[in-house]
């Protein structure tokens, strides 16, 4: 197994250009901003006597959309819940009846199934971090490649920079997030569907960036399915029983673990 140390990229730079405009301001002014949207939607949407449904729907909805770009796990549940509880606090909050409640948990599982937590909720794949992978696993126009659990299209982009001739699919099981992850790339097919489920015999490269305990099935799953020389690259997170062929580090804290099946 070897090593390669890529060319370092500032780590503030990637998140800020991996996540969006949010990323740029300082903590807490992303999830400060978005909750005073979220209530400047929610009380013109009032005012216009739009029915609770609805106005509670739409601006929870908003803060769920604004959540995915901050880099952090906690900073997305804290832009995304901020707005029903800080309503649920307010003398608006104890008027309402009790089962409407009901819509900003239901607009989570939409955004996230139950099926889904058992993978990585929403990590984004930072600006750059695959740098030097086709030097390592060099891929033509035929090749095929997966993003298994491809979120909103962060992963997608940077295998579309590093392999640009190559055919990308991108599979998501949150279908909002499907819906995103299209619109943003419209370079690839992106699919619903379960990861785990889906067939991956006709990939030359399945890409991942899931947690620590889905790596455990990855590799059962790869070894299983994908054809010998065929590559498994993980993000972040080590394959067990799986040698890797190359490390790469140009992020200390996020190696990419690069296998070639035998």
């Amino acid at each position: 197994m070897s090593r390669l140390k890529t060319r370092p990229t500032p780590e503030k730079g990637d998140a800020k250009s991996s996540q969006g405009c949010l990323a740029v301001l300082p903590w807490p002014l992303p999830a400060l901003v978005t909750w005073g949207a979220c209530w400047a939607l929610f009380l013109g949407l009032h005012a216009l006597q739009t029915p609770i449904t609805w106005s509670l729907g739409l601006a929870t909805s908003l803060g769920l959309a604004a959540s995915p770009m901050t880099a952090s796990v906690w900073r997305k549940f804290f832009i995304a819940a901020g707005f029903p509880l800080s309503l649920a606090a307010s003398n608006l909050g104890t008027a309402l009846p009790p089962w409407i409640w009901l819509i900003p948990l239901g607009l989570l599982l939409l955004l996230y199934p139950m099926s889904a937590w058992r993978d990585a909720p929403l990590f984004p794949t930072p600006k750059g971090i695959l740098d030097e992978l086709d030097k390592v696993a060099p891929l033509t126009c035929t090749d095929r490649i997966l993003d298994a659990g491809c979120g909103v299209g962060n992963g997608l982009a940077e295998l579309y920079r590093i392999y640009p001739t190559a055919q990308i699919d991108g599979l998501e099981k949150s279908w909002p997030l499907r819906i995103v992850c299209a619109w943003r790339c419209p370079f690839t097919r992106v699919r619903h569907g379960d990861i785990w489920k889906a067939d991956w015999s006709d990939y030359s490269m399945v890409y991942m960036f899931q947690r620590p305990e889905s790596m455990g099935p990855a590799a059962e799953k790869a070894r299983r399915e994908l054809s010998p020389g065929s590559w498994l690259v993980s993000l972040e997170f080590e394959a067990p029983d799986l040698e890797p062929l190359v490390v790469l580090r140009s992020r200390e804290d996020k190696p990419v673990w690069i296998y070639r099946m035998r």
